[in-house]
């Protein structure tokens, strides 16, 4: 399977796309494609990684797997694409951006692509899935690499922001290097969490802000 992904990511990915669980795992995503629908389409698989260099990034979500309905992932986390409706997570998400920004937010699609080109890296633990079959492809071995690309980022950048929603993504980011990132940990933004009083009010991207323009960087547009 042909790895589709930008010369940035490939310099610091290069060593494990080498490795022999990562051509297992190629392999077993091929085939996944042939006798199945999943998604995303093949060619955005990578998608975070090209909408993201390494050396822009100020700023990683991390999410679980790509949403499986029909025409929706798009290879970013939470992301949707144009005309497809907003998902309860991702309306969850942005009723915080406009109460924590005090803004008057009514964002008409679920395209996160804005993001990804200021510096976000929109990661989701498994990058494909099966149509209709959530979680269906956490079997394969995509932990193994995404685990290495938050290792990678962690240990040879600095001054990076990580916002880990729920306790996947807790887990998930529980080797990050506190002491030289700034990592915001809060409930997840599904309606079962959000209602539980565990998302909403925890004014992440203020924050994120904040320290951004602390360390001399330019901070995020996240009402585009």
């Amino acid at each position: 399977m042909l790895i589709n992904i930008s010369n940035s990511w490939q310099e610091k990915l290069k060593n494990e796309f080498q490795k022999d669980y990562f051509k297992e795992l190629m392999l077993q995503v091929e085939n996944g494609y042939k006798s199945n629908i999943c998604f995303p389409p093949k060619e955005l698989i990578f998608n975070a990684f090209n909408s993201c260099s390494f050396e822009d990034l100020k700023v990683v979500i991390i999410g679980q797997d790509p949403y499986h309905g029909e025409g929706e992932a798009n290879g970013l986390c939470f992301s949707v694409n144009n005309g497809v409706k907003i998902p309860p997570s991702l309306r969850n998400i942005y009723r915080e951006i406009g109460s924590d920004l005090d803004s008057i937010f009514i964002p008409t699609d679920g395209n996160l692509q804005h993001w990804a080109n200021q510096g976000i890296l929109l990661l989701n633990a498994s990058l494909t899935v099966r149509k209709d079959t959530p979680n269906s492809h956490k079997h394969l071995k995509w932990n193994i690499f995404t685990d290495e690309v938050i290792r990678i980022i962690s240990d040879e950048k600095e001054n990076v922001v990580f916002l880990l929603w729920g306790n996947f993504a807790q887990k998930k980011g529980s080797k990050i290097d506190k002491s030289k990132h700034l990592v915001l940990a809060s409930g997840h933004p599904s309606p079962m969490s959000a209602n539980q009083g565990k998302w909403f009010g925890n004014k992440h991207f203020s924050q994120t802000n904040t320290y951004l323009k602390q360390i001399g960087k330019k901070p995020i547009d996240w009402l585009v």
